[in-house]
This record gives C-alpha cells, structure tokens and sequence, in this order.
C-alpha cells in the first residue's frame, strides 16, 4: 500500500483497521531492513520477520530442549506441586531453559492440544465424585419371580480417574451414605472434597452459593474430615469426571451383564465388583496407563486417612411433642420432659440411640435406647409430670368423663385402654383419636361400633375406625320443600 499504491498512513490505518504507530512501525522497519515490494522470491513469513525483528532473533531458544510436559502434566496433580516449583527445578537441570513466563505459556498451548477431559486438572486426593447410573439393573425375586431394578452407585476419583460401582435397591438416605463408606474403604483413603450430584438424599435444597447439605450427609461429612460441594443444577461439566465414569461402567460393566440373569443383590455385586476389577486395570487410552497404575502413582498416598472407628449412620427427624410427652420414630414413642408438650424438638437416631435435642441446646434433652417395636413406648419415669400438676390439663379422668358423655360403652373402651398400659399416659393418644371419631361420625354412631367391641381383648383405635367405617350410613330427614324466604329467588327470576 506505501511502496506501490503510495497510500498514506492515515490511508493504511483506516484500510487495515490497525493504529497510526504500528504502521509507522513496520514501514520503519522495512526501509532499516531494506524491504521492497515485490518481497523476493522464497521469502516465508519466518524469514520476514526475521528482518523485521532481528533484535529478538538473539533470545531465540533454538537450541533450548523442550520439558517433558506430560510428566508435568502428572506432577501438577500432586498435591501442592505448582508450575512454578516445577519450573524452579527446570532451570536447575537447564540454567539457559525458557523464562517463567514462557514456560508457561508453552505449557498451556500444549495442554489445549489435548484430550479435553486432560484440561481439567485434578490434584491428587482432591475430589471424589459421585452419582447414580441412568441404567439400572433388574434383579429377580426366586421365590415370588418379581423383578425389582437395582441402581448402580458410581465414585471416581478426580486425578487418576480410578472407579468404584456398587449395586443396591434404592437411592434413598442410608444406601447413600454407606455407597459413601464402601467406596471410601475401597479406595483406602479419604479425598479433600466430595463432589455429589443434587441428589436429595445429599443436598436438601441446591444452591449455587450456600446449599443445604441434608444434616445425615453433612454429619458423615465432618466424622471423614471432607468437604461436600455440590455440583451447579443442570451443569455437567461441573462433574464431568463422574459422567465420564458413569458412562464408562455403562458400558463396560453395565453392557457385559445385559444377558445374564440375577436372583441376589449380592450376586450382582460381586459380578459388577469383578468386572470393576478388570476396568480399573485396563489401560486407558489417551495415557495408555490403567487407572490402577495413576492411582498408586498419584492419589494413593495423597488421600487422607480413614477414621479408627467405623463410621455409624446418624439420621435426623423433625417432630412435635403429644400430649402424652412422646415423640414417634418409626412407630415407636420416646419420652421427652413434660414440659416441652407441644414443642418441636429434633431427634438424632442412630443404631442403637435415640437423643432428642430442643432447640440449638447441645446437649439432649432426652436419651433412649433404640427400640424397633412397633406401637411400644420407651418412658422415662424423669420424664412424667407430678399428678397434681398434670391433672389440670389431661388426666384418666377426664378422659372418662368426656366418654361417658358419648355413652357407656365408649367409658368402657376408653377405661379398657387407661388400664391396658403401664402408664395411664401413654394411652391419651389413643383416648384422643377414638373420642374424636364422634365428631365425624356422631356420638351414637361411636356408642353403637364401641358396643360391638370387646372389652376383655386389646383395643385399638384402628378397629373403632374400621367397624364405623363399615356401618351403614343412617337415613337423613330431608325437606322436599324449601320454606318461603327473601333470600330465597326461585325459578322465575332467572327467567
């Protein structure tokens, strides 16, 4: 454009959509070089600038040999290893190597070159991720012939992408936790940080920037010593590793049982833990390493330890406290101070221990063993009111007295269930459901179903229900004619 159209600078600049000062620039070092136009013939572009820049032809690193970047790509994913150590100890082995800066970049261009899982780097003993398979896996009852699909848990670690899978019924809170436990045991060790689907059996509500853990997990969480950081809703690539892990078992533990028919969970666990076996040991493609090998390598030594002691499931319920100052768990009723009736308390539950905690009070304010006797109650003596006091509110007399305002027989059921526990208390929430029963379906209607009924046997509010639920509905009194009122329009004044 200057040599032979004889353009301007300005011209050049607005033409080539770049500053005044760099197309000053080149024609300045075009004329010091002694360009013309047409360039000679076989010049390349390396040449050319060559010429142009000569000054920076003295730093050119011709003879500078190239790190080894797949090694630094591995060393980087050791746990507080970083490029600049790395570099650091470049230079001692090369003292003319490339700059910091140069290092850099050159290690970056080459990184983009590959495979984009490999982008992504992971240190070791960092993450572990985790989620449910898609596919699940039909299981057959031998004796009934019901088929029931099991679903498939799958972990893998973030740096060697070395896998776990394991099999059970559901996806609800305790096989969540102990796929957690198993999969941890398999890999020997605990990662910093756990990355989990927004499963609800692991995070109550998701959130971005403050989710809600579910209190069971975020308790498993802090006995490991990890951190749990839910991945972003609708967001994949936040868990790629896992969906890559997902779909590997899929493929290659999933799609190898598709024919073979299952009777036991346990018999379809040890199939998916040979085959596991065999998939962790298999080279991998890009690296051409079995995930065995980078796990020994990498993560092995970097995971944090396992506790001493092993880890026991904590569940946590919300719950109100009855008049008869018990809570329910599982169809079974605990005591709690009769002070806190009508409160709602939280109950930590484990194994063998059920504590009730009010409030944000730390320590609990009830402590019971735990009992997997339906319809029983667990009472502490500490727990119940003095008479005098509790006799102003709730008593057997007064439930006595409310029954024999329905009829005879509803005094004598209501007496019947008084006397048949160890604690007149304990039987107030049965006397409250039946003589409740008379506001839906009437005193005489109660009086009636509590005649048919033994005394001398246990009773139940349940039976009550059932047998006023299977009387016939007695005919109602209805007026066929409405009585004269000025409310009351007829038909003619739609007319």
């Amino acid at each position: 454009m200057s040599l032979e159209k004889g353009l301007s600078q300005r011209a050049i600049e607005r033409s080539c959509r770049i500053s005044h000062s760099t197309v000053n620039e080149y024609l300045k070092r075009a004329k010091k070089a002694g360009l013309s136009w047409p360039l000679p013939e076989g010049m390349t572009e390396e040449s050319l600038y060559q010429k142009l820049y000569p000054e920076r032809q003295k730093d050119a690193p011709r003879d500078k040999a190239m790190p080894d970047w797949e090694k630094v790509r591995k060393e980087l994913a050791r746990k507080h290893v970083t490029l600049k150590l790395l570099w650091d100890e470049y230079l001692e082995n090369d003292p003319n190597g490339y700059k910091y800066s140069q290092y850099c970049e050159l290690y970056r261009r080459w990184l983009r070159k590959q495979d984009p899982i490999k982008r992504n780097e992971h240190k070791a003993g960092d993450k572990m991720f985790v989620d449910y398979a898609g596919d699940t896996v039909p299981v057959i009852d031998p004796e009934t012939g019901e088929i029931r699909q099991a679903e498939i848990f799958v972990a893998v670690l973030g740096a060697s992408n070395y896998t776990y899978a394991e099999a059970h019924w559901s996806q609800n809170l305790p096989n969540w936790i102990y796929a957690h436990v198993r999969a941890c045991n398999y890999f020997g060790g605990v990662t910093d940080a756990i990355v989990p689907d927004n499963l609800k059996s692991g995070v109550k509500k998701p959130d971005f920037y403050d989710p809600d853990i579910n209190p069971t997990y975020q308790a498993w969480a802090e006995y490991y010593g990890v951190v749990i950081l839910p991945a972003r809703v609708a967001k994949p690539r936040y868990k790629a590793k896992v969906e890559a892990g997902v779909l590997v078992v899929e493929r290659w533990i999933l799609a190898r049982l598709r024919d073979r028919k299952f009777y036991s969970l346990t018999a379809l666990n040890q199939a998916i833990e040979q085959l596991l076996e065999e998939l962790n040991n298999v080279p991998m493609q890009q690296s051409g390493l079995s995930r065995r090998t980078v796990f020994e390598d990498i993560d092995k030594d970097a995971l944090n330890p396992l506790p001493d002691i092993p880890y026991q499931l904590t569940l946590y319920k919300i719950a109100r406290v009855h008049v008869d100052y018990h809570v329910e768990y599982e169809k079974h009723w605990y005591s709690v101070p009769h002070s806190l009736i009508h409160e709602e308390v939280t109950l930590r539950v484990t194994e063998h221990l059920v504590e009730i905690f009010h409030k944000s009070q730390v320590d609990p304010v009830a402590t019971h063993p735990r009992s997997h006797a339906h319809g029983r109650f667990t009472t502490s003596p500490e727990h119940m009111p003095k008479q005098h006091s509790f006799q102003t509110e709730w008593s057997p007399e007064r439930f006595l007295k409310w029954a024999e305002e329905i009829g005879p027989a509803t005094r004598g059921c209501i007496q019947t269930i008084l006397q048949a526990r160890q604690y007149p208390e304990q039987a107030y929430r049965s006397c409250l459901g039946i003589l409740n029963l008379a506001n839906k379906y009437g005193k005489q209607r109660l009086e009636d179903a509590c005649q048919q009924i033994s005394t001398e046997a246990p009773i139940s509010y349940r039976e009550i229900k059932t047998i006023l639920d299977l009387q016939p509905v007695p005919p109602q009194l209805v007026e066929t004619n409405l009585p004269p009122h000025t409310n009351i329009r007829g038909k003619l004044y739609y007319n």
